[in-house]
């Protein structure tokens, strides 16, 4: 019974150093790159958003906190904790959404607004959209 603990807490170690390996290859990037669906026009745009900066698709605001990605050579698995809010008819804030995005599985965390959709694409290292100002 002593050598079979010992062989479950051996495995179990070396699963959570190979986690730990896992987690170390995550690159964070500094921008999220999203793609919006505007319901009543059929348009669809892809925005970047710079991570911790908030930008405004419709009548929601979408604020990543992270976006990792994995190198290259890797299975693909990109995500990023997103925070995303509604700007209601009487001019409130209302949070509708925070949580994890995947873009591998956009269906499964996207927001589903009555109007907008918005889904994680991808992260970035770098965006054509200028960076925000720091000393702001």
């Amino acid at each position: 019974m002593r050598k079979r603990a010992l062989t479950l807490f051996s495995a179990g170690l070396f699963l959570g150093v190979a986690s730990q390996a896992a987690l170390a290859e995550r690159i964070a990037n500094p921008v999220a790159e999203f793609t919006g669906i505007d319901k009543i026009t059929g348009r669809i745009i892809i925005f970047d958003v710079y991570v911790n900066e908030t930008v405004q698709f419709g009548a929601l605001q979408v604020t990543p906190r992270v976006c990792y990605s994995r190198p290259p050579e890797d299975p693909p698995k990109t995500d990023s904790f997103v925070e995303v809010d509604e700007i209601t008819l009487d001019r409130k804030i209302r949070r509708i959404f925070t949580g994890w995005m995947f873009a591998e599985t956009p269906g499964l965390n996207a927001v589903e607004h009555a109007v907008y959709d918005v889904w994680l694409k991808g992260c970035k290292a770098k965006s054509s959209v200028p960076a925000p100002d720091a000393t702001n």
